[in-house]
């Protein structure tokens, strides 16, 4: 499937933009704040903490130099704006105990490979100033986030055979609780919370140089990491539960405030399935859609419970099977920056949920591993 570009996008758009609660930014027309948003997207560098392109590739190999059917390739990145997306080393929870590490391994690989293959258009980025240099350069950073510690097969010596790897965050678990963690969507609780290893592990990834993701943990879960670790954590793809009540995969509001009491940001996932409660029904009507306004409803609530400092974008592009109009796929960050931008937000703000917020988490998370 052909999707459109950016600007044809936009221009589409402008009609249900127009149609949006009056604000700050109404004397402009929705063209015009529709033009600005698409500066601002590529004035700024766009961190996105969670795309599943290493997993796509592996199951149906295809040239993302080139404009593709999935959510993510080069083409749609530029029209969008997106500089830095993590490229999720995903490792599916049957893993666990078979052959995770090597399934971890040949992801990165594949990550390296795109490099190799186009580096004209792709380098890999293992802190902030490598993605502040590579941006300079016109070319997407791709650094690399694991979902789920399985990987580490129990070995805390792992934590730093993936850091040298090129990990730059562990999402502790995924869907199954594993010899970390419990999941939140396992209802086993086997540790509820750390295991004595998962305690380790946090405190290692301290130690090196890693940012702790809680992003798919228990809330107990949650408030272990909190009491262990040392440095700001994160959630690289995750939304808020205030709107879906009773998903335990989303954070409440409790959490998301001591979230931002130790420094750390929410990166909001972009999924319908995350974004509204009527998509986690079995019988959900085919027709039913989301909106890009439905993704700053998320963004607004944190920024009301936490503050500005404490969001970012985590979208779980190729990851999710249903995504919001005007986010159909990477070129779409532009209409989201718009919404915002009807909303009141100011261009400072903007560069904040863009990218300042996940380098000052990433910065910090760096000086404590130097000092240490």
């Amino acid at each position: 499937m052909k999707h459109p570009g950016t600007l044809p996008v936009l221009a589409a758009l402008a009609a249900m933009f127009a149609c949006s609660s009056p604000n700050t930014q109404t004397k402009m027309t929705a063209e015009e704040i529709l033009g600005r948003a698409n500066e601002l997207a590529h004035k700024n560098i766009i961190v996105d903490g969670h795309i599943d392109i290493p997993y796509r590739l592996r199951k149906h190999p295809e040239d993302i130099s080139q404009r593709t059917g999935g959510h993510f390739d080069y083409v749609r990145a530029k029209e969008g704006g997106l500089d830095a997306p993590f490229m999720s080393i995903y490792v599916p929870a049957d893993r666990e105990n078979n052959g995770a590490k090597a399934l971890a391994d040949s992801l990165i690989d594949l990550v390296e490979g795109l490099v190799a293959k186009h580096p004209n258009k792709f380098a890999l980025a293992t802190s902030p100033d490598d993605i502040e240099a590579q941006f300079k350069q016109g070319l997407i950073s791709l650094p690399m986030g694991m979902e789920n510690g399985a990987p580490l097969e129990g070995d805390l010596a792992n934590v730093k055979y993936f850091y040298d790897r090129g990990i730059r965050y562990i999402t502790l678990t995924h869907a199954k609780d594993n010899h970390i963690c419990d999941s939140s969507y396992d209802t086993t609780q086997t540790w509820n919370g750390l295991s004595p290893f998962g305690e380790k592990v946090v405190a290692e990834m301290n130690r090196v140089g890693i940012i702790v993701d809680v992003s798919h943990i228990t809330d107990s879960a949650f408030y272990d990491v909190i009491r262990i670790a040392k440095a700001p954590v994160f959630a690289s793809h995750s939304s808020c539960r205030h709107f879906t009540p009773g998903f335990q995969r989303n954070m409440p509001d409790e959490i998301i405030k001591t979230l931002a009491e130790h420094g750390g940001v929410i990166n909001v996932t972009f999924g319908s399935f995350f974004l509204d409660q009527a998509f986690q029904q079995e019988d959900v009507d085919s027709t039913l859609f989301t909106t890009v306004q439905m993704v700053a409803d998320h963004i607004d609530h944190v920024v009301t419970v936490a503050g500005i400092d404490h969001v970012g974008f985590g979208s779980d592009f190729d990851g999710v099977s249903s995504v919001p109009r005007g986010l159909e796929d990477v070129s779409g960050y532009p209409n989201l920056i718009a919404e915002l931008l009807r909303r009141g937000y100011s261009e400072d703000d903007i560069a904040k949920i863009c990218y300042r917020n996940n380098f000052r988490v990433w910065r910090a998370v760096e000086a404590y591993a130097r000092g240490n």
